[in-house]
Formats: C-alpha cells, sequence, structure tokens
C-alpha cells in the first residue's frame, strides 16, 4: 500500500523494524515516539519525517495526525509495556497505567487520525499479546490490557469496514529492549524459549514482517483478525 503510514512505537524494536520495512518497500512511514533524538537519528537512517509525541496525550496525537496530513495508508501502534506483578501486589494505578499505554491510547490515536484514515483505503495494525488469551501467572494487569486491545480491534474492524481494514499482532515474548529484564539472563532466556514449541524467542523482523504485511495491499481481504507471531505458544503445548 503506497502512501504515508504513522507509525507509533517507531524507536522500539518492532517499531523500528517496521519502519525500515515500509521505507525499504516504497511506502511513507512517519515516525512517532517519546524520544526526539532516537526518532531523528532513525528518520535520517531511512528518510522518514518524524515527530516526537506522548501517545497518552490526546492533544499530542491530534498535532501528529495533522501534521501527517492526509489521506493516511495506514497506522500501526506499536506501543506497549510489560507489567508483571500477582494480583495481591498490584495497585489500582498499576491497572489503570496499563490500560491508558496498551489499550486507550491506540483507541486515541486511532480516533486522531479517522478524517486522513477515511480519505482513502487505510489498513491500522495494533498489537496484543500471547497473554491476552492464554492464561500466565503475574500477567493480571498486562493480559486485561491487552484483551481489551483485542476487543477494540474487532469492534472497530466493524465500524470502519470498508474503508479502513484494522488487525492485531499478538507476539510472545520478543527480543527487543522492553524485555530486556527477561531476557538478559541466558539462563532465563533459553527457558522462556523452550516454552515455545519452535523454541525460540521472538526477533522484532517477526512481529515487523506480519504487521507490514497486513499494511499492505497484499491483505486488502484480511479485517477483524488477531493473529498469533509466538512461536506457536498461544495454540500448542511448548516442549519444555
Amino acid at each position: 500500500m503506497a502512501g504515508r503510514v504513522l507509525v507509533f512505537g517507531a524507536t522500539g524494536g518492532i517499531g523500528a523494524a517496521l519502519s525500515r520495512r515500509l521505507a525499504a518497500r516504497g511506502a511513507e512511514p512517519m515516525l512517532v515516539a517519546r524520544d526526539a533524538g532516537r526518532l531523528r537519528a532513525l528518520g535520517e537512517a531511512i528518510g522518514a519525517p518524524w515527530q516526537a509525541a506522548d501517545v497518552t496525550d490526546a492533544a499530542a496525537l491530534r498535532a501528529v495526525a495533522a501534521a501527517a496530513g492526509a489521506p493516511l495508508a495506514g497506522l500501526a501502534f506499536c506501543v506497549g509495556s510489560i507489567l508483571l506483578k500477582p494480583l495481591a501486589r498490584l495497585a489500582e494505578a498499576d491497572f489503570a497505567e496499563t490500560f491508558r499505554l496498551n489499550a486507550l491510547a491506540p483507541a486515541m490515536a486511532v480516533q486522531a487520525a479517522l478524517p486522513a484514515l477515511t480519505a482513502g483505503k487505510a489498513s491500522v495494525v495494533l498489537f496484543s499479546s500471547v497473554a491476552a488469551r492464554r492464561g500466565f501467572a503475574n500477567h493480571a494487569a498486562i493480559g486485561a490490557a491487552k484483551a481489551a486491545v483485542e476487543g477494540l480491534a474487532v469492534s472497530l474492524a466493524a465500524e470502519l469496514a470498508p474503508q479502513i481494514r484494522v488487525n492485531v499482532v499478538a507476539p510472545s515474548l520478543t527480543k527487543t529492549q522492553l524485555a530486556e529484564p527477561l531476557t538478559r539472563s541466558p539462563q532465563m532466556a533459553e527457558a522462556i524459549a523452550k516454552q515455545h514449541p519452535l523454541q525460540r524467542l521472538g526477533e522484532a523482523e517477526d512481529a515487523a514482517s506480519l504487521a507490514d504485511f497486513l499494511l499492505s495491499d497484499a491483505a486488502g481481504w484480511i479485517t477483524g483478525q488477531v493473529i498469533g507471531v509466538d512461536g506457536g505458544r498461544g495454540a500448542l503445548a511448548g516442549k519444555g
């Protein structure tokens, strides 16, 4: 799909990989994240415009949409968090902040960009997690928030069809800076990898390649789907 694509979380592992893929195939990524220095470096490397913004700030999201202009060919919301705590230790603020970043922020981002997305045929890609559908201990806050992302996506897919397609990529643990606390120990990383039938952790390119496909014309008859990029963990028993 030719045309400008808003990439939120562009300096993260998956967001950066997706931005590079979009630029390489001639799409026009516009990079959005909080860190202006890292945004500038990536933008200069791939020849893409960028704008620093806090994705939990509705006014900032409207400013990004205005700067991007119309029409937009797509929007990818690659922002998320990993909060792992047992229920007994979770405060109300933990649930609220996790929901705000993972579920409310993408809703506000799509809302802000809606006029530009409806100006042409467009695709929206959101990110969930294998933890939204498969239960893991200590995942109450993030599991609930990511399940909300999936509910949001199928609702928007119904509401915005046929002009806008909306799909979800649901990774398992992926080797990015966000997941570094869980993967820095070789022993821990190996133990988690063995919980996946494919016996490895995800790479940023694994999720980015699917997101790129869903944003492209090749996925023109796909909407309302939640697709796992999880080494089989969401559907199959691991070997470990």
